[in-house]
């Protein structure tokens, strides 16, 4: 496997969303679902229209297409969530996970202020959002801990319901351990649909589904392209979707945890697993550690692993620790492991990244099920500007404006002025009018002329840009 460097390191690492890779697998199935070789953008497309022009018989038509089941009843009912169980250790491990995940957002600072002071009263009201919807992964193995990692956040900030969608099997059920964390976090309602159907049903409603204020959780590269897309109808928390380790490591670390690192993402499908060192040695090691541990991973798991690490891995050697951590933040990866001698160090030097998970029992693997951080984190270089789920999520914040008399006659003259040099007159004279009272208005056929001569002159300008920013 090609070892990178310098200029061709950092060319290899430079990315934006638009720029993840489209399997050729996924155009494959593309080409036998719709008889046309599309992108997933023109597949999210299609079915959000279709969606939104047909409601739930558009829901049941793409569900059996692409999940192979065509459902009668859309929501699963109360009586299939309270019935649902499983094993009693994965159902202690599904309540240590909701646990520790809202004891950790339960400590997140979430409210507002209010001061009230010689100038009045500022400050911020914080509302939380009347109706989140929750996407969870299921196709090949039920996401649980998505759905934790991301409801219980949403519970936290005080949202009064919460609609899950998710995809059913083949015999249309959903999987009980999803029904059963969708029990102990307190999920409103769940829903057998998933794919960019499911983010078309949230984001737009239908006779069954209800519309969302929000829409949250990961998915695969449809799913995240249609989250996309429906921004604006509703909100979205990030663009969480194929997930991506990039791991920092010097000649302290083990190449045993570096290679079984790399390989827990590098599982999922079409995960990007990299590789920053600065000991060419440790890179030997783990090469040959990924070969020996990949064999002894059972199937589908090595299959999917396999594909991960040859076609999407990425190799680097830095010449020094600052070097690894400018390329980390110049990469702006989900997962940011430092096995390194001194993890804590270089802590400060992290600028861009969803997690930091830091030395070797801080592995990233943990973090996606009990350590408290959520782990729908921003992919794909959205964590240049992006933040992993949490409490302000699921809020919106109001801010509240009452100044006193006094306070308005000291700073309101900076104000009209401002607004003069922006053009912006009646916002002036709104200012001024508290201010002195007495100050007439400009007669309407005075200011009539004004415009029209300034129009004929070319002096003019355009009605939005004298309107200004509401």
């Amino acid at each position: 496997m090609q070892v990178l460097q310098g200029d061709a390191a950092r060319a290899a690492l430079t990315r934006s969303f638009s720029d993840l890779p489209v399997p050729e697998s996924v155009l494959d199935r593309n080409e036998q679902l719709y008889g046309e070789r599309l992108s997933p953008t023109q597949v999210a497309q299609r079915i959000l229209a279709d969606v939104r022009e047909r409601g739930d018989d558009a829901l049941r038509d793409w569900t059996e297409k692409v999940d192979g089941f065509r459902p009668d009843a859309l929501e699963v009912t109360r009586e299939e969530i309270g019935a649902a169980t499983v094993e009693p250790d994965l159902h202690d491990a599904i309540r240590l996970a909701v646990e520790r995940v809202r004891s950790f957002y339960e400590g997140q600072p979430a409210h507002g202020f209010l001061e009230h002071g010689p100038d009045g009263a500022l400050g911020q009201l914080v509302r939380p959002l009347g109706r989140v919807g929750v996407y969870v992964p299921g196709g090949l193995a039920p996401l649980v801990s998505s759905l934790i990692h991301t409801a219980v956040p949403a519970r936290v900030a005080g949202v009064p319901e919460i609609v899950v969608t998710t995809p059913p099997a083949r015999d249309g059920t959903v999987h009980p351990a999803i029904l059963v964390a969708a029990r102990e976090v307190g999920v409103s309602r769940v829903f057998r649909v998933g794919g960019a159907q499911g983010i078309a049903a949230l984001a737009y409603g239908t006779a069954s589904v209800p519309a969302v204020d929000k829409i949250a959780g990961p998915g695969n590269l449809f799913v995240v392209i249609a989250k996309r897309l429906v921004y604006g109808q509703t909100g979205i928390e990030s663009l969480p979707g194929p997930t991506e380790t990039l791991v920092v490591a010097d000649d302290s670390a083990d190449p045993r945890y570096v290679a079984a690192d790399l390989l827990a993402q590098a599982e999922h499908l079409g995960a990007e697993p990299v590789l920053v060192s600065t000991s060419r040695d440790l890179l030997v090691e783990v090469q040959n550690q990924l070969n020996g541990q990949l064999e002894a991973l059972p199937e589908p798991n090595r299959t999917w692993a396999r594909d991960s690490v040859l076609s999407r891995m990425k190799i680097v050697l830095a010449a020094d620790l600052d070097e690894a951590l400018d390329l980390a933040n110049l990469y702006a990866p989900e997962h940011l492991c430092l096995l390194t001698r001194d993890p804590w160090s270089l802590l400060g030097r992290v600028r861009r990244a969803g997690g930091v998970f830091l030395g070797e029992a801080s592995m990233e693997a943990l973090g996606d099920y009990v350590a408290g951080p959520s782990h729908v984190m921003p992919t794909g270089g959205t964590a240049r500007f992006m933040s992993p789920v949490n409490v302000r999520d699921f809020q919106t914040i109001i801010s509240v404006v009452g100044v006193n008399e006094s306070t308005l006659r000291r700073i309101g003259p900076a104000a009209a002025v401002l607004a003069r040099a922006e053009g912006l007159e009646a916002h002036a004279r709104a200012i001024e009018s508290r201010l002195t009272p007495e100050v007439p208005d400009a007669h309407p056929e005075a200011t009539l002329a004004v415009l029209e001569e300034e129009v004929e002159s070319g002096r003019g300008v355009r009605e939005t840009d004298r309107l200004g920013p509401l």
